[in-house]
């Protein structure tokens, strides 16, 4: 590992869709929130929000880093990466 590199940026991070309707999301670090119309999973390259139907959580190993979710996909977005201390700190950059 380089200097200054955070090691969970270096789990591997993949998404494997099947058919709009099962998704393995690998890399995952925690499930911040999952209901039936969407989900937000926090992973080594940044926060995966899901948006859809009937979506639910079938399966969560931290040890691995995998999900397993079902239901209908229609949005998979990742969040920005945000600059640490916030506004103020880009700012005086």
């Amino acid at each position: 590992m380089k200097a200054g590199e955070k090691p969970e940026q270096n789990q591997p991070h993949d998404l494997i869709l099947e058919g709009r309707s099962r998704l393995t999301v690998t890399g995952v670090r925690r499930v911040v929130r999952c209901d039936p119309e969407g989900a937000a999973i926090e992973t080594s390259r940044g926060v995966l929000n899901l948006a859809g139907a009937e979506i639910s959580v079938i399966s969560l190993d931290l040890d691995v880093g995998e999900a397993k979710l079902t239901g209908t996909f229609d949005l998979l977005e990742y969040t920005a990466d945000r600059t640490p201390g916030g506004l103020l700190r880009r700012l005086i950059r």
